[in-house]
């Protein structure tokens, strides 16, 4: 291939970055020193392309070492993988956490998302020196901001809540003292009848014993002693569903992968939680990242795979750490690796660090970022149990989803399905967030009331009185004051028009301005949208124009427009971003009435 590269070569920092993901160059046509005996030998079809896989860990290394990609590292990583700058220019711009341009070594990003903009956080109350950014999964603690900085020990932090003079304290060079224990995020800690919850603030997160005194890998044992087809049997019984926001029953996703006759099966568990306001799979990550690990374990073994992704979004340093260091003590334990627990089953574990998109929530967006390409969603069919990961079939499950497993398999599925209602089975979590006394994730049977859930978050704050709702998140829908005794379950919301989504409740008091919410929300779908698709990459950016229009006072022919917006992109998008992107605001207006003075 001709890479076309330019001249600017890369800093030996940027050489040694890249090299200790992919190993030391080989030759002078990957990036080593030339002689008269490097002789080129051409490669064809897939083997040109071999690693190709690695290039967001490669741009990683490279901006956690110098702070942005070069144009020089860029020459060099085009030379290691055989990938044109051009292309991977593409890519890096693609993802909001890569700097293309220098930048200071020390970046603080400060969230002015939904949670933290109803406490103040906005684009114009960001300290000089910062950046203002999209949610950042902190909403229990907002205003929240991430401190990033570079050299040849990278450091992330997180301040949340901070203040404007923390931050420029730390833009100015301080380091943030160590973040809130995760416990703080789960004002339920000590309640006996949690189930997803039990260890959060019991268990050290960083300890196997601690792990296993509490019940860790018995149902891992289970799996093995009933064998990989009860284990599916089971989750087919318990009336699991994805708890990310599509509600598809687990056990047929899993059952459809172990009949494919096609290897390897591929896991990928999705832990790129960006909507604004979600923030309970980072909780369960930080607290309990052993009941992940063991509950991949165990739908890798009923569904056959061999090999298992987490895919973790790029803002969360803590449950980076704590994965990680789970993973490492899993494989050296025999818990993870070749023949665990002496079973005859092997299965590996491998974090993939997300670099701020979105989008890569969803599915097949998720496989074409693992396999080093930009984050654009594919056509299904074909579906992902037939044609997923390296097109490969592939069971994709949230973290959530996940940890439901550990339950059913321990108590069994009929068990399980007993708690809850007969179309929502078991129990959910909730990030509860805005104008609550307790922010945080709760954890209640599918069937409460969303009354009793936000009494269990403390209420509103005394003088306070309910403007709203948002349920399901920024692609969820209002819930007015007269609503709030809707069963938190999925036949209960569809029937008023809502959606639980992906857990996220946030409450609006009577001191949440609603028009510059709505317009943050239509900012945020305008920014995240990937492009791929004319419905969702046009139609985002005039629904943020027509709302800037509405809100500036101008009406006429506006809402109609902005209903037609809506409906276009609700009927042609490609996935769910552009299918969802007009919920929330055509609630907003229906329900509470915007934009009606």
């Amino acid at each position: 291939m001709d890479l076309k590269l330019s001249s600017q070569l890369a800093s030996d920092a940027a050489r040694t970055a890249v090299d200790g993901v992919l190993g030391p160059p080989i030759a002078g046509w990957d990036g080593g020193e030339r002689d008269a005996g490097d002789h080129r030998v051409a490669r064809a079809g897939a083997g040109v392309h071999g690693e190709r896989h690695r290039l967001i860990a490669v741009l990683h290394a490279v901006q956690d070492r110098e702070g942005w990609i070069s144009p020089g590292a860029t020459n060099y990583i085009a030379q290691r993988l055989d990938v044109a700058p051009a292309e991977i220019y593409g890519v890096a711009s693609f993802y909001a956490l890569f700097a293309l341009r220098e930048r200071p070594a020390r970046t603080v990003h400060v969230c002015v998302d939904l949670a933290c903009r109803m406490v103040g956080s906005d684009e114009a109350s960001v300290p000089i020196g910062a950046h203002p950014s999209p949610c950042l999964g902190l909403c229990e603690r907002a205003p929240a901001a991430l401190v990033v900085e570079a050299g040849e020990a990278p450091r992330q932090a997180v301040i949340a809540p901070f203040t404007a003079i923390e931050v420029r304290r730390v833009v100015d060079g301080e380091w943030p003292p160590e973040e809130a224990p995760a416990p703080e995020a789960t004002p339920q800690v000590g309640d006996a009848s949690l189930v997803l919850l039990r260890r959060v603030g019991r268990v050290d997160p960083t300890s196997l014993d601690s792990y296993r005194a509490y019940g860790g890998y018995v149902a891992l044992r289970r799996a093995f002693d009933i064998g990989p087809t009860s284990v599916i049997r089971e989750v087919l019984d318990s009336k699991l569903v994805g708890r990310g926001g599509a509600a598809f029953p687990a056990g047929r996703k899993w059952d459809a992968v172990a009949r494919q006759p096609v290897r390897p099966h591929h896991l990928v568990c999705n832990a790129d939680e960006s909507e604004p306001g979600t923030f309970k799979d980072r909780t369960i990550m930080e607290a309990d990242p052993y009941a992940l690990i063991e509950s991949m374990t165990i739908a890798a073994f009923a569904a056959g795979c061999e090999h298992g992704w987490i895919y973790l979004r790029g803002e969360y340093p803590r449950a980076m750490r704590h994965l990680q260091a789970a993973i490492e003590t899993a494989r050296a334990r025999g818990f993870l690796g070749d023949d665990i627990l002496g079973s005859g089953f092997s299965f590996d574990v491998e974090i993939f660090r997300g670099a701020g998109a979105y989008i890569c929530g969803e599915e097949t967006a998720i496989f074409n970022s693992i396999e080093g390409f930009r984050g654009e969603p594919r056509n299904k069919p074909p579906f992902p149990v037939e044609v997923g990961l390296f097109g490969k079939p592939t069971v994709v499950n949230n973290v959530e989803t996940l940890v439901n497993v550990l339950p059913v398999v321990l108590g069994g599925g009929l068990a399980y399905a007993s708690i809850g209602t007969e179309g929502s089975a078991g129990t959910k979590l909730f990030g509860v967030s805005g104008g609550v006394v307790r922010p945080g994730v709760f954890e209640v049977p599918f069937g409460a009331t969303l009354r009793e859930l936000i009494d269990l978050a403390g209420g509103l704050p005394s003088g306070r009185s309910l403007q709203a709702v948002l349920l399901g998140g920024a692609a969820g829908a209002f819930v007015g004051p007269s609503e709030i005794d809707v069963p938190l379950t999925f036949e209960g919301t569809r029937a008023i028009g809502a959606t639980l989504g992906s857990g996220v409740v946030m409450v609006l008091d009577d001191t949440v301005e609603l028009v510059p919410f709505l317009q943050r929300i239509a900012a945020f779908f305008r920014d995240e949208s990937c492009g791929q698709c004319v419905p969702c990459r046009v139609g985002t950016v005039r629904q943020e124009e027509a709302l800037a229009r509405l809100a500036a006072g101008i009406r006429d022919g506006e809402m109609p427009l902005l209903a037609e917006i809506g409906q276009v992109m609700k009927d042609a998008s490609i996935c769910g971003l552009g299918q969802t992107a007009h919920n929330a605001i055509e609630s907003a207006i229906v329900k509470l009435g915007a934009f009606a003075s």
